[in-house]
């Protein structure tokens, strides 16, 4: 009798034990968890410093007329950033989000940025654009929207630089 109670008492004193390393082992996951997130934001910032720093983000109006597969992004004619979509993110862009497509450093002046967008239009046809955009970059961070909109007039998507100061 006396070797089960013994038993039973290194028993809770081992699950109260461990149940003190479950509680440390989550408070080690979360610190590091948040050094990770620290150093992140502070990579970001030495390799994108505000003054050089430009950022190019995708928007869809309504959608009705295109669906996006693809876009490659030039700037200065160098190929700065390529993305396919998922369904999950076609509808993102449906409902209303804003992707950042690419994020770079520039020198202040005239700049030049071309997109080639592939997608499925009406019926299911395949369209494939091009679109160009100058942008003269000053001191300061600098924002441009590549907005795929829908002209009901011509029922085709529309696509344009917005220049975000």
């Amino acid at each position: 009798m006396r070797r089960v109670v013994v038993m039973l008492l290194l028993l809770v004193m081992g699950q109260l034990h461990g149940g003190e390393l479950d509680k440390d082992l989550a408070d080690f996951k979360r610190d590091v968890l948040e050094v990770n997130k620290r150093l992140l934001l502070l990579e970001e910032e030495l390799l994108f410093p505000a003054d050089t720093q430009v950022g190019i983000y995708v928007s869809l109006d309504v959608g009705h007329f295109f669906q996006p597969d693809s876009i490659t992004l030039e700037l200065d004619g160098e190929v700065l950033a390529s993305h396919l979509y998922t369904e999950k993110e076609i509808r993102a862009l449906m409902n209303g989000a804003v992707q950042r497509l690419a994020l770079a450093n520039v020198k202040n002046g005239e700049h030049e940025l071309t997109a080639f967008v592939t997608g499925t239009g009406p019926s299911g046809r395949e369209i494939r654009r091009g679109v160009n955009g100058q942008f003269e970059k000053a001191h300061g961070r600098h924002f441009i929207q590549l907005h795929i909109e829908d002209d009901e007039s011509k029922q085709q998507p529309r696509f344009r630089f917005r220049d975000w100061r």
